[in-house]
């Protein structure tokens, strides 16, 4: 294993519990029309930018909405679903172990600035202990594309190849390999097989051995 000196994170699904909250939001609108939120389309949509993952639910559930009305009337339900925001398992536990022993860490993040706002209100002293933040509308294209990592990388300071990134997302995962990195995968039930190529799968943070990856480990 090469050493890895900065890691990146997803945000939705990695660090922040929110994808329960994007199902609920989701699944309230398409109730209205009989539509139904189904892992296929889930695993399609997760961790794109809010107008892609719009436009590919509209297409694939036919419901009689633009791809603009169904992200601006999901954003309004989400605003206030955000705030009650929880980390994931070990997420508060990993990230300030590693800030506290010096390593630079950055958040990589398909959400757009409005929705990251949102999130930080749940959490702002936390969100402000990362080094950056990268979101969808800094770099030209979205995940897959590797462009959000690498721009990561870039801000940090560091070479791509010693970037250790944690992604939740069959899509955040291939963009991370697409930009060169080491990833840590930590799927939904049911999507392990989408990200197979990663080079860890995990279940929660909590799992995560950081010494075993060349970075301070729990208790030094």
């Amino acid at each position: 294993m090469q050493q890895v000196t900065h890691v990146i994170y997803d945000l939705d699904g990695t660090l922040l519990d929110t994808e329960p909250l994007y199902r609920l939001a989701t699944q309230e609108i398409l109730e209205r029309y009989g539509a139904a939120l189904t892992v296929e389309l889930r695993a399609a949509m997760i961790g794109r930018p809010t107008p892609v993952a719009a436009r590919i639910l509209v297409e694939t559930t036919g419901i009689p909405m633009s791809p603009e009305a169904f992200a601006a009337e999901r954003d309004a339900r989400l605003a206030t679903l955000f705030r009650t925001a929880q980390p994931t398992r070990g997420a508060r536990e990993l990230t300030a172990h590693l800030c506290a022993r010096g390593v630079p860490q950055a958040v990589a993040t398909s959400s757009m600035r409005h929705s990251l706002e949102a999130k930080r209100a749940a959490d702002p002293e936390w969100f402000a202990s990362f080094d950056t933040i990268v979101t969808s509308e800094d770099v030209v294209h979205g995940k897959p594309a590797p462009d959000i990592f690498l721009e990561a990388a870039r801000r940090l300071g560091a070479p791509p190849e010693a970037c250790l990134v944690f992604e939740d997302a069959p899509l955040g995962v291939e963009a991370a390999l697409a930009a060169g990195m080491l990833v840590v995968a930590l799927p939904e039930p049911g999507h392990e097989p989408l990200v197979a190529g990663a080079h860890r799968i995990l279940a929660h943070l909590g799992e995560f051995e950081p010494g075993e990856w060349g970075l301070p480990a729990f208790g030094r």
